[in-house]
Order: structure tokens, then C-alpha cells, then sequence
């Protein structure tokens, strides 16, 4: 796996982006940031285990499990606008190092490229995918089910 230091604590930055969609990155959220915020429907979520999650994630978590990854933290609001206060600009899933780990984030960097910021965190032993731009929580999802999906498959193979 392709691995390049991201910052001072040791995480490795497993996903490739250009100068350009750093700089897009990072307007975008300048702009969320001094854009007025409407709250036009509440975060929906259910309970994984004990844990209340994102409704667009709970089958990812639930085809996880059976692939036998750990999750720890989900987040997926689908839009800036359903919940300004209690909402995750960028998509993301944590998930620890286990044996189908490295898989899958293999599957998610073919599959997402340049849609998903993937770390390693080596000292945590876990991994970090989150989406890469502002308003592409949906796409995200959908990737990530399939991604999910795909790793199922591949398993049972």
C-alpha cells in the first residue's frame, strides 16, 4: 500500500488528492463557514448496538460487521442544511486494523479516489475515511455501500 506521512503524529496518508483539490478542500469550507445556516430537516439516525449512527450508514456498519471490522465513530448528515448545529461536514467511518482491514481500504481507494480522505493511524492501529469535499456526504455513502458490499463478496469467495 502506497503510504505517506500526513502530520507530526505518525498517521499515514493512504489517499492521493492534488494540490488543486486541497485548495478546493479548503475553500469550500470557508465558504460553509460564512454561509448562512438553515435547518431544514433533523439528523435521522439509528441505534448499532448501543451506539445511535447515521441512518445512511447503519447497513454499511451492519455489512462491516459481518466482514468482521470493528467500527468506531460514524457520521454521515447527507446535507450541510439538514442539521447546521449537529452535523458532519464530511462523511466519515473509523474502523481498526484487523485482517479484511487493509482490504477494504484497498477496495475504498480503488473505488473512491480522489472522493475520500483515507488515513492510517499506526499507534491507534485504525483507519480514518471521510469525504473529501462538502455536499458529497450522499455520494460517499453510496460508495461506501458498495465498497462494504464488494468486500462481502469478496470474502465469501
Amino acid at each position: 500500500m502506497n503510504q505517506e506521512r500526513h502530520d507530526s503524529s505518525g498517521e499515514l496518508l493512504l489517499s492521493t488528492h492534488t494540490p488543486e483539490q486541497w485548495r478546493r478542500r479548503r475553500q469550500e469550507l470557508n465558504e460553509w463557514i460564512n454561509r448562512p445556516k438553515v435547518r431544514k430537516q433533523p439528523k435521522r439516525t439509528r441505534v448499532f448496538g448501543n451506539t445511535p449512527v447515521d441512518e445512511q450508514l447503519y447497513l454499511i456498519l451492519i455489512r462491516l460487521q459481518q466482514a468482521g471490522l470493528e467500527t468506531e465513530f460514524s457520521c454521515a448528515g447527507v446535507s450541510p442544511l439538514d442539521e447546521p448545529v449537529d452535523h458532519s461536514l464530511y462523511a466519515y467511518l473509523t474502523f481498526f486494523s484487523s485482517g479484511s482491514a487493509e482490504q477494504f481500504a484497498n477496495i475504498l481507494k480503488g473505488n473512491m479516489k480522489h472522493r475520500a480522505l483515507i488515513t492510517y493511524e499506526p499507534a491507534r492501529h485504525r483507519y480514518d475515511v471521510s469525504s473529501f469535499f462538502i455536499g458529497h456526504n450522499r455520494s460517499f455513502c453510496i460508495l461506501l455501500q458498495h465498497s462494504a458490499d464488494q468486500l462481502l463478496r469478496d470474502l465469501v469467495q
